[in-house]
């Protein structure tokens, strides 16, 4: 089947709220619709009684964020579930807990939508809105969603860092940047845990994913992830002080 293209409904929205509206109703990509839905139809035996979202998953968070947070999609029994960005899943208890830590959310773990969780001066994203199969998006799938990261971080003008958590994270931001007419370093610095890379007045900074193979495995520990956003707190500060000289 021919890939489609993300289009607005009506007029291009005017809001984060409109957009959101316009997110959710995606169907952009056959195979991850089909995959969404067959996830949300197939529950895991212990959510049997929920009833899953299945659909695309917009972002969260402060609307006047100076932090955005990238990660890859949304997990199948995870945000696919819930509705809302690593809220529901293991990666979700990793990230919340660290932002929560440096003072970016105001609760350490994320379960369902009406959890009571808010997040300050932070937003969390993806590139790819569905639950994608074995976790890996197509490249065509990640470019036909970009024009909603696009479109998203334009609503978003105060954000100064980006959190990549991944290399897919990172490729996304680094494709959006050059998209919106940024002057982009060359070449491309390589992806590496903790790296920083400056672009204009905005900073990607580098982490490995919250995925359980990086957690349970101890390629990322928390001590690791709470010096990302820490440093990122910090940059945040700094860059936005200097964009109000």
């Amino acid at each position: 089947m021919e890939q489609q293209r993300v289009v607005f409904s009506g007029r291009p929205p005017a809001t984060l709220i409109d957009l959101e509206a316009d997110v959710v109703k995606c169907r952009a990509c056959p195979r991850l619709v089909a995959w969404r839905e067959e996830t949300a139809a197939n529950k895991r035996a212990s959510f049997i009684d929920e009833t899953y979202w299945g659909r695309p998953v917009p972002g969260f968070g402060d609307p006047e964020a100076s932090i955005a947070v990238i990660g890859l999609a949304p997990a199948a029994h995870g945000a696919n579930r819930t509705g809302r960005m690593f809220t529901g899943d293991r990666s979700g208890d990793w990230l919340y807990r660290a932002m929560y830590r440096v003072g970016l959310a105001n609760q350490p773990d994320a379960h369902a939508v009406d959890d009571g969780l808010t997040l300050n001066g932070a937003w969390v994203t993806a590139p790819v809105r569905c639950a994608p199969p074995d976790n890996k998006p197509t490249p065509v799938e990640r470019d036909t969603c970009s024009a909603w990261l696009d479109a998203e971080l334009a609503f978003l003008p105060t954000v100064r860092v980006f959190v990549a958590l991944g290399q897919f994270a990172y490729q996304s931001v680094w494709a959006h940047l050059r998209r919106s007419g940024a002057e982009m370093p060359k070449p491309r610095p390589a992806f590496a845990h903790g790296s920083e890379v400056a672009v204009g007045r905005q900073v990607i900074v580098s982490s490995y994913h919250v995925s359980q193979q990086n957690t349970f495995t101890g390629r990322l520990t928390e001590p690791m992830l709470d010096d990302v956003f820490s440093r990122a707190v910090v940059l945040a500060t700094t860059r936005s002080s200097e964009a109000s000289d």
